[in-house]
């Protein structure tokens, strides 16, 4: 007896309508007709037979399987919004207050913006200023080679300006990459002994722009705590795990990298970096990249080097930290530097293989949504690099200069330390821990004497500048506000070697009288007005 005729006299003992055993019937034939439909039938018989409750699980998971595959991956429901006329947004519109792009200035800052010189025309190291029409020695600018007043190289940039006009007005990778920009990565590669360079057309943006093209979220960074404010911004856009280590303290950094590779055992391989500085911005010192890159090798990190303050200045060629302390360069992974400061041009480079410099042609934001740097500062960059490798009394009469000011201050001035190294053309003094202590001057009062001292130099005819604060970090909480590194408050003095030794050493012996007058002045004698 066939599986249809069972089932009908089964149903007719059941005593069913006419119409319900017609339906059932046709159903029964039709799926008779189906390849393999006996099969199913017949285990679904048996299964409700044996486990009915069997059955309406798999019903229930097969209906749920349907359901899941046919869902879609989002919500289709439409957001209900309350339409609006024209004239209710504009009044939205004319109530809605943006907030300010900064913040109010403090009256520290307005007193110091009301006095604060500027330059007409060339910073060299006779500067005249606006106003007033003086002419002052220039100790604020980073002109350190008195390049900025060379006529040699200023005919080779009025030549760039002409031949290539005044900038490329387009991305390196579209068509605003030329001859002199290519010849330029080569002269600093050549220059750094590297395989390969790339240049950026901000200093800036540089060092801010690389770290996140190589390190992702989930990467571990070991930073510096001293490091400058574009790394930080380059820490933070990478979204990387950073771990800081104590300022130049080796120790410190073995202890994080131990930990790091402890915390990272049987997880899933990452990147990691250590990031430094060859000579810190807003302390002056110098790292210890010897004892970094054996540490580098010991525990398998890589090395991000920033050289901005340091190449074109440290070395007997001016190559930076790695000719400086006798450090192979191929050694560190990445070494990026500024082209604004000792060279007197502008924008930055990253120094490295050639895997890396391609990497960052496509990967690295600065230098892929950035128009390209000025032709006639990608030469004058590549000349400045040649004088220095064909000139080296440049470099020697800037140490010379360095040696004679450092004379009439750090020894000789009661009130201040140079925390600088030896070698930095660029002295950062701050006060001595027991004038701040006996005095109790907070952090602002120490910008306050500070700014003070900066203004009693200009009246005697020598400008300097202060070190000045980091931004606070976005999004952080006011806790860890409070553990963060801030500089100590500083003067910031930049030596030129466009000056003779005698006028270095006067100007020299101006700042330290001019810090002595202010410190033993009635205004900051017990630490505030």
């Amino acid at each position: 007896m066939s599986a249809a005729s069972t089932n009908a006299t089964y149903l007719h003992g059941a005593e069913l309508p006419s119409t319900a055993l017609h339906l059932f019937d046709t159903t029964v034939s039709s799926l008779q007709k189906i390849p393999g439909s006996a099969i199913l039938v017949r285990y679904i018989r048996s299964s409700y037979q044996d486990d009915p409750i069997r059955s309406l699980v798999e019903l229930f998971l097969f209906i749920f399987a349907v359901r899941y595959l046919l869902a879609p991956a989002y919500s289709t429901k439409k957001v209900k919004n309350v339409p609006l006329t024209e004239d209710e947004i504009d009044e939205l519109v004319d109530d809605w207050t943006p907030e300010p792009l900064a913040g109010p200035e403090t009256e520290f800052e307005k007193a110091e913006n009301e006095t604060r010189p500027v330059i007409v025309g060339p910073a060299g190291p006779k500067a005249k200023l606006a106003g007033s029409g003086r002419t002052v020695t220039n100790l604020a600018s980073y002109n350190h080679y008195n390049f900025a007043s060379n006529p040699e190289l200023t005919a080779k940039a009025i030549n760039a300006v002409r031949t290539y006009g005044v900038g490329p007005c387009s991305p390196p990778g579209f068509y605003g990459t030329q001859d002199v920009h290519m010849k330029s990565e080569a002269d600093i590669a050549a220059h750094l002994g590297m395989p390969a360079c790339i240049i950026y057309a901000q200093s800036f943006s540089t060092i801010s722009s690389v770290i996140p093209s190589f390190c992702k979220r989930g990467d571990v960074i070991v930073a510096d705590r001293a490091v400058n404010f574009p790394i930080r911004k380059g820490l933070q856009i990478s979204r990387s795990t950073v771990r800081w280590y104590e300022h130049n303290d080796m120790e410190d950094l073995e202890r994080v990298l131990k930990k790091v590779v402890k915390e990272g055992r049987g997880k899933p391989l990452t990147r990691r970096f250590i990031v430094t500085e060859g000579l810190f911005e807003t302390v002056g010192d110098m790292a210890d990249l010897p004892r970094i890159v054996d540490m580098k090798i010991k525990y398998k990190f890589r090395i991000i080097l920033d050289e901005t303050w340091s190449y074109g200045v440290l070395g007997r060629q001016g190559r930076g930290i790695t000719e400086q302390q006798n450090v192979d360069p191929t050694q560190v992974d990445m070494i990026i530097g500024g082209l604004a400061g000792a060279l007197a041009s502008g924008g930055g480079f990253c120094a490295g293989t050639g895997e890396i410099v391609e990497h960052q042609r496509l990967s690295a934001s600065a230098y892929t949504y950035s128009a390209a740097l000025p032709a006639l500062l990608a030469t004058t960059a590549s000349e400045t690099v040649a004088l220095l490798q064909e000139q080296p009394a440049l470099i020697q009469g800037l140490r010379d200069n360095i040696r004679a000011i450092r004379a009439q201050l750090d020894p000789r001035s009661e009130w201040v330390r140079c925390t600088s190294a030896p070698e930095n053309p660029i002295l950062v003094l701050s006060l001595k821990p027991e004038h701040i202590t006996a005095r109790n001057l907070s952090v602002k009062d120490q910008d306050g004497v500070l700014q003070d001292c900066v203004d009693e130099c200009l009246a005697n005819g020598v400008l300097v500048t202060r070190v000045k604060s980091m931004p606070k970090a976005l999004g952080v909480a006011e806790k860890e506000l409070a553990r963060e590194w801030r500089a100590p408050p500083a003067l910031k003095v930049c030596v030129t070697g466009g000056l003779g030794k005698r006028e270095i050493e006067k100007a020299g012996v101006v700042v330290r009288h001019a810090i002595t007058t202010v410190m033993k002045g009635k205004k900051w004698q017990r630490g505030g007005l």
